[in-house]
């Protein structure tokens, strides 16, 4: 394995860098609310670096939403990306991805996705497209989505367009400002994700667990960086807390913490590059990101002392990212237990 970054990598990670770093201020967050950045949003778009994922791959796409992490950037990139432009690149129809990827591409289409699957959506016929019913208590960004990728109970993956009949979305504030929603559909007509394939649902959750894992080891870089800045400058007793052994130890233990989320996540985005199984690496990557991620992002706010405590203050808002992607996807108790069945069951047969 080599997770040396491509030129096109590297290229595209560093102009993510800048315009996240440019755009996405304390001041700009703040203002947001709990919604998206529209102008950073354009930014983002208009750079090209959500279709430069699909030359990228996935490994791209980690890169990227590290740097989204590190500001905590309040748009739908990681959902946009994950749910639409690589699931339709990779498990669309021809005429489907003909379709549906010049929008996502340029931004002028949102997509996000109403997974895992929980047994909230039921199908009523199953055809191509097919008359959905029930409702997904919340889905990160579905206040901007244009569409929605959602798993019935069979695990089925459907497209779902957010204003056709049948469709209703309720505002929910979760514990980060992603903008979400409660996802109601009442016989809506959605249409299938390619053929009805066996194992998109696995592969495109799967995708989502590295892409979101990449993303927390930014939150956690970011919360980790706010702390050893403020360590460094806050002295105590007539000397910097960094020099204290407590502080040292709790940083190098959230820094160990924050490279193997990152290194996991690598490691499955690479696999799935190189079109080699990466369900047990995604599973892995996601653990990863759920116990050693709030462990960082408890440590960051800790190290702040009573600056910690202050709401309005930058820290806690990785403090609340990280907490919100702990339970994304699954816990960590959730995908260890879902883990060990896998490692259990063997490898898979390929689908035909």
């Amino acid at each position: 394995m080599d997770f040396t970054p491509s030129e096109e990598q590297a290229a595209a990670q560093g102009l993510a860098a800048r315009i996240f770093g440019d755009l996405s201020t304390h001041e700009r967050l703040t203002a947001a609310g709990s919604g998206t950045d529209a102008e950073l949003w354009k930014e983002l778009c208009a750079a090209g670096l959500p279709g430069a994922v699909e030359e990228t791959g996935l490994l791209g796409l980690v890169l990227l939403l590290e740097e989204q992490g590190r500001t905590t950037a309040q748009v739908p990139f990681a959902a946009t990306c994950v749910y639409g432009l690589l699931a339709v690149a990779e498990h669309g129809t021809a005429e489907q991805r003909e379709r549906l990827l010049p929008g996502l591409r340029d931004g002028t289409e949102v997509a996000t996705g109403a997974f895992p699957a929980r047994g909230g959506v039921h199908l009523a016929d199953g055809a191509l497209y097919g008359a959905l019913y029930g409702a997904v208590p919340w889905v990160p960004w579905l206040r901007d989505a244009t569409q929605v990728l959602v798993a019935d109970a069979e695990r089925g993956p459907w497209i779902v367009r957010t204003g056709e009949p049948g469709v209703t979305v309720v505002p929910v504030e979760t514990t980060a400002p992603w903008s979400a929603g409660r996802l109601v559909l009442d016989g809506v007509r959605g249409e299938r994700l390619g053929n009805g394939r066996p194992g998109a649902y696995t592969e495109v959750l799967a995708t989502a667990r590295t892409a979101f894992a990449g993303l927390q080891a930014g939150v956690c870089a970011g919360s980790l960086a706010r702390a050893v800045q403020h360590t460094v400058t806050r002295e105590q007793f007539g000397r910097p807390l960094s020099t204290n052994q407590g502080v040292l130890l709790r940083a190098a233990d959230a820094h160990m913490d924050t490279e193997a989320i990152r290194v996991t996540a690598y490691e499955a985005a690479w696999r799935h590059d190189a079109q080699e199984a990466y369900e047990a690496q995604a599973l892995t990557a996601a653990w990863w990101a759920s116990e050693a991620g709030k462990r960082v992002v408890h440590a960051g706010q800790h190290l702040h002392g009573g600056t910690g405590a202050d709401l309005d203050h930058p820290v806690h808002r990785h403090f609340l990212w990280g907490r919100q992607l702990d339970a994304y996807l699954g816990s960590g108790g959730e995908v260890l237990e879902e883990l060990g069945l896998l490692l259990a069951a063997g490898p898979r047969e390929e689908a035909s």
